[in-house]
């Protein structure tokens, strides 16, 4: 299994400061957690327990309560995405045609498991469920380019591409 790296929280005060306009902006309403957090996650790129944090003691609401939410909504992330997210299909028809050799391959190019991101913030890799395009499995995507009826082998070539 590849070693798991940590990034540090670098937020950036522009970003603290536009979060804070966005929990003001919603503060007396109800229902306002989900939209935060959504228009959190298009300030961060992520929602770290920094973020979940600030949020959490802006609206008034524990951050267990946060937490859960962000946990629960597939659409949230906890992890930093990369400059170029690589997505492997896992559903049933790419699955059977090879694409676990082809997120083995990945975690071994970018030394990263699923759902982390590389130290430089280059790649994420993550695992997913159908994405609609059965007919070209085994499929994984590399941000809007996707790639279908690959092998394992044809991997280093397509990465390489995505390196310099």
């Amino acid at each position: 299994m590849a070693k798991e790296a940590v990034i540090p929280f670098k937020g950036t005060a522009q970003q603290e400061a536009e979060l804070m306009s966005v929990i003001a902006q919603h503060k007396d309403q109800d229902g306002a957690l989900i939209p935060v957090l959504h228009q959190a996650q298009e300030i961060y790129g992520y929602l770290p327990i920094e973020v979940q944090t600030m949020i959490a003691d802006g609206l008034g609401v524990p951050l267990a309560e946060v937490y859960g939410v962000v946990t629960f909504y597939t659409q949230f992330s906890l992890n930093p995405k990369g400059e170029y997210k690589i997505a492997v299909c896992l559903g049933t028809a790419c699955y059977v045609k090879g694409s676990g050799d082809i997120l083995e391959k990945f975690k071994e190019l970018t030394g990263i498991d699923v759902d982390g991101c590389t130290p430089d913030g280059k790649f994420s890799l993550e695992a997913t469920r159908c994405i609609g395009a059965c007919g070209l499995a085994p499929v994984f995507t590399i941000n809007e380019d996707v790639y279908g009826r690959v092998t394992a082998d044809d991997i280093p070539a397509i990465f390489a591409k995505y390196q310099d």
